[in-house]
């Protein structure tokens, strides 16, 4: 959203309100500095070990409060976070419409990605106006009877963020760590995958890593606990493979920019890595970006060891497949998203 909120920023014709949850406490602060963007309002729900119940509570009074004081014309979110899908349903209780950026996106299995799929659904029953990144995601909504009207395909954010976060000139230790070798970015935390299925993956990438020599891993962990006792006990003190804390967003997109691939169960990575031409192995057996997949630059390995294994080396390997990943066209945007989204909204309030 940063970047939309820079370019509302820039309308004299709209006061832009920004308000954060704090969902995730510890990626917030980096994200809002690296955009220079300063909240109004600040929910602060962030507890150690928090439950989507603790998370839901917090959110619902929250944004009472804030939209009591407000009385804004409309409210915008976006994705499927529980953030998105909470503040929308207090927006819906207080008659106030919704507008829903990242919108379209399915799987129609609730379970996959769990909660996201479920609360992008219920965002888009509560939505009246829907910014669609791409034609397929729009006849999505289409088909679930939204108002043909009131959904615009408009690209996705995510694309516009990268102009203002990659730059030229960027220096990292790990880029100088994996200096002679072809770096791989993974990532990896799905609620969907916890357990047996994060092992199999963290199996199947350690068999490659031990096989190919000219390769090194960066992996941005997730502060889930299971998640990192999964990842130290497989990869262990593996040389070739750094275990860090979660990056911001700066370093990452840069590094992303300067890796050879990405591994990832993630959602927003499908769309950022092929903005940079990144093939990517979507640790998954469903993805709400199926664009990515038809386009050809995603591919879904699911979360078993020996197709983990065997497609990765695949790209590792075979330079036609790998040129053929990486130079697809990516879908999902020209990055101009936020320009277009603005230019509707001044059609709907002002003009």
């Amino acid at each position: 959203m940063c970047p939309l909120v820079k370019q509302l920023k820039k309308e004299k014709c709209f006061q832009t309100i920004v308000c954060v949850t704090g969902q995730h406490r510890e990626m917030l602060k980096q994200v809002l500095d690296a955009f220079s963007i300063f909240p109004d309002y600040d929910l602060k729900i962030m507890q150690t070990g928090q439950t989507l119940y603790e998370i839901t509570e917090g959110v619902l009074k929250g944004m009472n409060g804030v939209l009591n004081m407000e009385q804004p014309d409309l409210v915008l979110v976006h994705g499927d976070t529980t953030t998105s899908f909470v503040s929308a349903l207090s927006a819906f209780y207080q008659h106030i419409p919704v507008g829903h950026v990242e919108a379209g996106l399915r799987t129609y299995n609730l379970e996959a990605p769990y909660p996201e799929e479920f609360n992008r659904q219920c965002v888009g029953i509560l939505a009246e106006y829907h910014f669609a990144p791409t034609i397929a995601a729009k006849d999505n909504l289409i088909k679930e009877g939204k108002m043909r009207d009131k959904v615009y395909v408009t690209g996705n954010t995510v694309i516009d963020a990268l102009q203002t976060t990659v730059v030229p000139n960027y220096h990292h230790d790990i880029l100088d760590w994996a200096a002679d070798s072809r770096l791989i970015i993974l990532t990896a935390h799905r609620r969907e995958n916890l357990g047996k299925p994060l092992y199999d993956i963290f199996y199947g990438i350690k068999n490659v890593l031990n096989e190919i020599e000219d390769i090194k891993i960066i992996y941005p962990i997730h502060p889930n606990p299971r998640v990192r006792e999964a990842a130290y006990e497989v990869f262990g003190s593996h040389e070739r493979i750094r275990i860090v804390d979660p990056l911001d967003v700066l370093d990452f997109h840069n590094i992303m920019s300067r890796s050879y691939l990405i591994l990832t169960d993630s959602g927003g990575i499908q769309e950022e890595a092929p903005a940079l031409g990144k093939p990517v192995l979507v640790l998954r057996n469903t993805t709400e970006r199926p664009e990515g997949v038809t386009a050809g630059t995603l591919k879904l390995v699911g979360t078993k060891t020996d197709v983990i294994a065997e497609e990765l080396k695949r790209l590792l390997m075979d330079n036609t497949c790998y040129q053929q990943m990486s130079k697809a066209i990516n879908p999902y945007g020209d990055g101009k998203a936020c320009e277009k989204i603005v230019k509707i909204l001044k059609n709907e309030f002002v003009e």
